[in-house]
């Protein structure tokens, strides 16, 4: 980037020793969302003794995650994700990412990949012929529900029936609670005390770890040196080429198994909820929707050959994936001062992305909060720059399960859309919950009602 100059970027003057901190706490969307509409492209503020650097232009994201990646290590919410996740892809760093990198990359090439798509429509099929019309459901529990069995399937051979799949669901919650102390100086030091929160977060990884070590376990016993087809029969049969053959411990197994078990399994079945919800809100994107279900299926389970025939069903996803991003900040901690624009920020700056508030910046998409598919159209212009929307993050960090994920949910819309419309629940509560990813804060109840 231009110069180092030593100047601070603007931004909100602290009024207490504690800086945003409350603030950030209160309405951590609601807040970068106020500081970038009033200082622009960068800006600083302190959270607590943290000092934050928040930035909202496209050439600054790839400057971040792809020029100057080097520079940057995860920030303090991945850090402590280590105390569940361990050394996966997600948290590792330097040449143990690298290696990890490679040893799991095959599990997602694009072959793989397509041969989970009969497991998911066969998923999705089942949780469908569970629901029953006007029945009130909340589904940000049935898509977490449904993606733990498609995510067991494809990455551990394992068929998880609907009520295994909500227990692993509650763990995820207990564990995921974790994350709403990033923000808290000396967070780490709450693990140590015994508190209710923490007790619920240590059964949470007990139960997680059991399950993942169970499965790499009877793998071994089994002679571990079959391919099922699944991602846990790449990671123990995988060796690092580049490196000295060698194997993946059952930690570094559990490591990464862990990781894209919970990514895939959270990421997607948030997206999906609130996909769900946006067509609650907008009938006539639902009407086109179910039109090109109807006209590319005739009725039938989708198969991987009919992804090109639902072109509209990946857009409604993408548009969602813009206005509710599961992953609504990314943060990097910088190594050295970082040069940005005019300004410069410290070594140990927090550096914050926000996927939620750059795919709201009416500079890139007009109109920003209105809900429109046809954004993603291949006629549509003009359009946006490439990091102004990153729902998957972006540059060698970015995450590798993408296209595992967009694959997953045009099957699963399309199947469940061809028997079902769902509308919001009377008087349901729309809130957020941004813990590591945009939750909603009290799930989402809707109404079921079947298509005739």
């Amino acid at each position: 980037m231009p110069g180092v100059s030593g100047l601070r970027p603007p931004g909100p003057r602290a009024r207490t020793p504690l800086g945003h901190l409350l603030a950030f706490r209160r309405d951590v969307v609601g807040f970068l969302s106020s500081v970038a509409a009033e200082y622009g492209d960068v800006a600083w503020f302190k959270v607590g003794p943290i000092g934050v650097a928040l930035l909202n232009h496209p050439d600054y994201v790839r400057d971040v995650l792809q020029t100057n990646h080097r520079n940057f290590v995860k920030g303090r919410p991945l850090q402590l994700a280590r105390r569940l996740l361990g050394e996966g892809l997600l948290t590792s760093e330097g040449h143990v990412h690298q290696r990890q990198s490679r040893i799991v990359q095959p599990a997602f090439h694009a072959e793989r990949i397509q041969a989970y798509g009969a497991v998911m429509t066969d998923c999705a099929v089942r949780w469908s012929a569970r629901w029953s019309d006007g029945a009130t459901l909340d589904m940000l529990r049935e898509m977490t529900s449904l993606a733990t069995a498609i995510a067991g399937r494809t990455m551990f051979h394992w068929d998880v029936d609907s009520t295994a799949a909500c227990g692993i669901g509650g763990a995820l919650a207990d564990a995921m609670s974790l994350f709403s102390r990033a923000s808290i100086p000396f967070a780490e030091l709450l693990l140590k005390l015994p508190l209710p929160s923490t007790r619920r977060f240590y059964r949470a990884k007990a139960r997680l770890d059991a399950l993942i070590y169970g499965l790499i376990a009877e793998r071994r016993h089994e002679g571990g040196d079959r391919d099922r087809g699944d991602l846990l029969s790449m990671l123990l049969l995988a060796h690092d080429t580049q490196g000295n053959g060698t194997r993946m411990t059952d930690t570094q197994v559990r490591d990464e198994a862990l990781t894209l078990f919970l990514t895939a399994l959270d990421t997607t079945s948030l997206a999906l909820t609130w996909t769900w919800f946006l067509l609650s809100e907008h009938p006539t994107v639902e009407v086109e929707l179910h039109a090109e279900i109807d006209r590319a299926l005739r009725g039938r389970v989708p198969t991987i050959a009919d992804i090109e025939h639902l072109p509209y069903t990946r857009m409604v996803f993408s548009e969602a994936m813009r206005l509710y991003p599961p992953i609504y900040a990314i943060a990097r901690q910088a190594i050295a001062p970082y040069a940005i624009g005019p300004y410069t920020v410290p070594a140990g700056t927090l550096v914050l992305l926000s996927p939620y508030v750059m795919h709201r910046d009416p500079r890139y998409y007009p109109d920003p909060g209105r809900f429109d598919p046809q954004r993603w159209s291949a006629q549509a212009t003009p359009r946006p720059p490439k990091f102004a929307y990153f729902p998957f993050g972006g540059g060698p960090r970015g995450c590798i399960g993408q296209s595992y994920a967009m694959q997953e949910a045009v099957l699963v819309l399309a199947t469940l859309a061809r028997h079902w419309r769902m509308r919001l629940a009377p008087g349901h509560p729309v809130a957020f919950e941004p813990l590591i990813n945009l939750r909603p804060k009290h799930g989402m109840r809707m109404v079921l009602e079947r298509r005739r």
